[in-house]
């Protein structure tokens, strides 16, 4: 299979998966829908400008689990700063459901159900040559470093200095996670990820 059949059949399976799941999802994200809206003042919505493949920017979607303009206190989120986030925005991070409208994000065919998770500009601009690399493909909803730094929080958390801490140590590794992934996908490889994200979310 050639690169080009590939990126069909990968478009294929995220259209086959994201579809239906964003019906099946539509009553929980009814229910989503009123208790963020009750829990505190702002939109549904937390639409965030990411760099996506090409290195062009586009706006990720997620339901919003943080007070209306926190995300000017800083772009990392640690337990320091847990105040930012609401009630409902516990719960939904807790079991990811925050992330329920990135489905739109892969429809539209800014992102695919596995790949790099998509950067903001900030960090991006940090990128050496080899590393913007990891722009040549679609950014995931899930991949290998998601499932490694899945408690990402809390190790920010436990650094006197959590940006200087993701910059330095947390960034590159993800990186090389990314560049693992680009070297081994396939489709296969995709459900595993799938499933393994699955398990943890649920286990973890």
């Amino acid at each position: 299979m050639n690169k080009q059949q590939y990126r069909r059949l990968k478009r294929f399976f995220d259209l086959t998966i994201s579809i239906p799941s964003l019906v099946l999802f539509s009553p929980f994200m009814l229910l989503i829908f009123v208790a963020v809206v009750l829990d505190s003042r702002g939109g549904l919505f937390y639409k965030q400008v990411r760099v996506g493949k090409d290195n062009r920017d586009f706006r990720m979607y997620k339901f919003r689990s943080m007070k209306q303009g926190a995300d000017k206190e800083g772009l990392l989120t640690t337990n320091n700063h847990e105040q930012r986030i609401t009630k409902t925005g516990r719960f939904l991070r807790k079991w990811k459901l925050d992330e329920i409208p990135q489905l739109i994000n892969i429809i539209k065919g800014e992102m695919s159900l596995v790949g790099p998770r998509p950067e903001v500009r900030k960090y991006v601009d940090l990128y050496t040559p080899e590393q913007m690399h990891v722009l040549s493909v679609l950014p995931g909803l899930t991949d290998y470093a998601s499932l490694v730094y899945i408690n990402e929080t809390e190790l920010l958390s436990s650094s006197s200095n959590a940006e200087q801490t993701y910059i330095q140590e947390i960034m590159p590794a993800k990186l090389k996670l990314n560049f693992k992934y680009i070297n081994e996908q396939s489709l296969s490889t995709d459900i595993r990820i799938i499933l393994k994200t699955i398990q943890q979310i649920l286990f973890n």
